[in-house]
């Protein structure tokens, strides 16, 4: 599928981009550049290319889950101006 000058001008008006004749030429040239990429994709006979998730077989090394850090809950909650069960208190903002 090729654009031509007049078709761009519509998609354009469509899209409300303003778009110059000097520009036009350009973006004619490069759209068709990028429909005929799609088109030589398209021909590509993928029915027995299994889907994948990655383009490159790895795995995912994976670490123990357990506990690193240390438990700075009460030192936080010591800094904070009101605390209560546990929870931090904020001001009511809205009424």
């Amino acid at each position: 599928m090729a654009l031509d000058a007049d078709t761009l001008m519509r998609v354009a008006h469509l899209a409300r981009l303003r778009v110059s004749e000097e520009e036009l030429a350009a973006y004619e040239h490069s759209l068709n550049a990028i429909l005929g990429l799609v088109d030589q994709l398209q021909s590509v006979d993928t029915q027995n290319i299994e889907a994948m998730a990655h383009p490159l077989a790895v795995t995912q090394s994976l670490r123990p889950d357990e506990v690193t850090e240390q438990d700075h809950h009460q030192d936080y909650q010591r800094l904070a101006p009101a605390v209560e069960a546990g929870l931090y208190l904020v001001p009511r903002v809205i009424e």
